[in-house]
């Protein structure tokens, strides 16, 4: 065998080892979606004597899979949306222009993002009360914005860079204002980057636990990952329910992701190392 082949089949082994390793936990949570509290505490690993769906049944009841579902979407539509608009903007126009106030903008936006969460917490928290934004998913979607944009305007400023600037030149001569500009020309041709940036910020609202946990306050509007910590009692955890509720909870999420998982490389590579 050639040396070549060899460091292939290296390869190909160590990629199967790691995608076996990173696949058990979701086989885990699968089988035991699927018994009852005895059967998975007698056998973890094992496969269910009987398929039944009663946990996935209740734990669709408890959880308000519906209700928290639509509260998740419209968070996760809103915040997706201004972070893409806002963001696309800035990145457009910071990339464009040149000078050190626009080099000192794009870095303090860049240097916003090694600010670790957990110091911001409790003056975001007090921030969104005093501005009556606490308990609301519009609030909550605003936020979201806020803390998105430093990263999508990191990604547009890249990839702006790779787009001719006779392409506007050419619009301006046609008698198109700065804004016809942008929305007519430029940003159609961020279509790759716009989807990687909405697919990430997706994986990211959807999945998120303790923002809505600091911001939420009423159980209507909770998303579907805080509905699903409703399900960890303090002196009683039925895990195969709660196995069934995350596994609900994961489906639109693995499902996205498997369909656009390209986009999401293309575009991090194209905005980052582009210019």
């Amino acid at each position: 065998m050639s040396r070549k082949k060899s460091t292939s089949l290296l390869i190909t082994i160590f990629l199967s080892i790691g995608a076996a390793i990173s696949f058990f936990p979701i086989y885990l949570a699968v089988i035991n979606s699927f018994k009852t509290q005895g059967e998975m505490f007698r056998s973890f690993v094992s496969l269910p004597s009987k398929i039944q769906f009663d946990n996935y049944v209740n734990a669709f009841q408890q959880i308000n899979l519906l209700g928290s579902t639509l509260n998740s979407i419209v968070i996760s539509v809103l915040g997706i949306g201004g972070i893409v608009l806002c963001a696309s903007l800035a990145g457009y126009k910071l990339s464009r222009t040149s000078g050190k106030i626009s080099n000192l903008i794009f870095f303090l936006f860049i240097a916003s993002m090694l600010v670790p969460f957990h110091s911001i917490m409790i003056p975001l928290t007090r921030m969104a009360k005093a501005l009556s934004v606490q308990g609301s998913t519009y609030g909550l979607a605003i936020i979201y914005i806020g803390l998105g944009v430093n990263m999508a305007i990191f990604l547009y400023h890249g990839f702006v860079k790779s787009i001719p600037k006779e392409l506007e030149e050419a619009a301006q001569i046609d008698g198109c204002n700065e804004y016809q500009t942008f929305f007519k020309i430029i940003f159609p041709l961020l279509v790759p980057i716009t989807v990687t940036i909405a697919i990430l910020d997706f994986l990211w609202i959807w999945n998120d636990f303790l923002l809505p946990l600091l911001m939420l306050t009423d159980v209507s509007n909770y998303t579907l990952i805080l509905s699903t910590n409703t399900l960890f009692g303090e002196y009683n955890k039925e895990w195969s329910l709660i196995l069934a509720a995350l596994v609900l909870t994961a489906i639109p999420v693995i499902i996205i992701y498997s369909f656009f998982q390209k986009f999401i490389m293309h575009g991090i590579a194209e905005g980052a190392v582009k210019g």
